[in-house]
């Protein structure tokens, strides 16, 4: 099904990732729905999605759909439960694989248009509302931290249960992440079939893995992704829209993650930017981030430093890279201040 849309004004990307969730409209846009059920309203889901846009109006160069990573686990079959104050919570997570559950999760079929209609339909709604002023990213998790996730029940400190799945059960841990991968090519396949003109995937425990464990574990489903979602388009008769990897933590794979197809590759505050511009030499990788989310708590001053830092490490300019947080907007910060990072972006990139 092809969508009309109107054309793209704006082409270049300055964004902070799920600014939303922490501006005061969000709250109010809300109202007394949970979480999950914002993600399953079309309307409501598209309302937040504008909110930073309409918020910092000519500062952020492109949008994010409002939705979550595990829905894909809940696309399996999975129940998440999303707790104020804790996060997401799955009531019954994987226990070995013989369970039963890892099982019905592994033979499932997924018929990713209709688990997760709400999401294209959220997708295609805000294309419209957008008028073509900003691009769309749309996104998944990567197969690792959706497997951490459901074997953990929600987020760790020590991910004891996931580094026993990898260690004692690594055939059944493997199977899994190649079902997950699938999922989510099909997944983000029917994302830019609604609109998404760009996507991203987000590994956001990649840094529990050691540089071995990220091979075996997490680079090769990446690399599925990459290689698979380009295929699937094709079938689709969908022209391919840039592809963004963001692997948080694991600066050890900067190499090997330039190699996988992905046109962006997101870095977080860990990684040096002119380190990293070494590291990439010739490919035609484009860099994605990396101010740390916390700079949003100090002051002004500390703000422009950090974004000259950045501006400075990617080699200065505008060309080539994408200003972003290395991950999402932390809570606390003032929109004030958020607003004051996008300004110095602009005012230094001389855009």
């Amino acid at each position: 099904m092809a969508h009309q849309f109107e054309p793209l004004k704006n082409d270049l990307i300055v964004r902070a990732a799920w600014a939303g969730r922490y501006l005061p409209e969000y709250h109010e846009a809300k109202g007394k729905h949970d979480f999950f059920e914002c993600c399953r309203s079309p309307e409501i889901a598209s309302t937040l999605t504008l909110q930073p846009v309409e918020r910092f109006t000519g500062l952020i160069d492109a949008a994010i759909i409002f939705s979550d990573i595990l829905v894909i686990p809940q696309a399996l079959g999975m129940t998440v439960e999303m707790l104020d104050g804790k996060g997401p919570h799955f009531p019954k997570p994987l226990k070995s694989p013989d369970d039963g559950q890892y099982e019905e999760v592994l033979q499932k079929k997924v018929d990713a248009a209709a688990e997760l209609d709400y999401v294209y339909k959220a997708i295609t709604l805000t294309r419209h509302k957008l008028k073509g002023r900003v691009p769309l990213y749309g996104f998944c998790g990567a197969p690792w931290t959706l497997l951490c996730y459901m074997v953990e029940g929600g987020g760790s400190k020590l991910f004891i249960q996931t580094k026993t799945w990898i260690y004692k059960y690594p055939e059944a841990t493997k199977a899994l992440l190649q079902k997950i991968a699938e999922v989510c090519v099909e997944y983000l396949a029917l994302q830019i079939q609604a609109g998404a003109q760009l996507v991203q995937v987000f590994d956001s425990w990649a840094a529990e893995l050691s540089p071995s464990s990220f091979k075996e574990f997490s680079l090769q489903y990446l690399a599925y992704i990459s290689e698979n979602l380009p295929k699937r388009l094709k079938e689709l008769k969908l022209d391919p829209v840039p592809m963004v990897v963001f692997a948080k933590g694991a600066w050890y794979a900067l190499d090997s993650l330039c190699n996988l197809g992905y046109q962006v590759v997101g870095l977080d505050w860990l990684q040096d930017p002119a380190e990293a511009v070494k590291i990439r030499g010739g490919r035609p990788v484009v860099f994605q981030g990396n101010a740390d989310p916390g700079v949003l708590y100090g002051t002004r001053e500390a703000i422009t430093k950090a974004v000259e830092s950045m501006i400075e490490g990617f080699g200065g300019g505008k060309q080539g890279w994408i200003a972003n947080l290395g991950h999402g907007i932390t809570p606390g910060v003032k929109p004030d201040d958020l607003r004051f990072y996008f300004e110095e972006i602009h005012r230094l990139t001389g855009k």
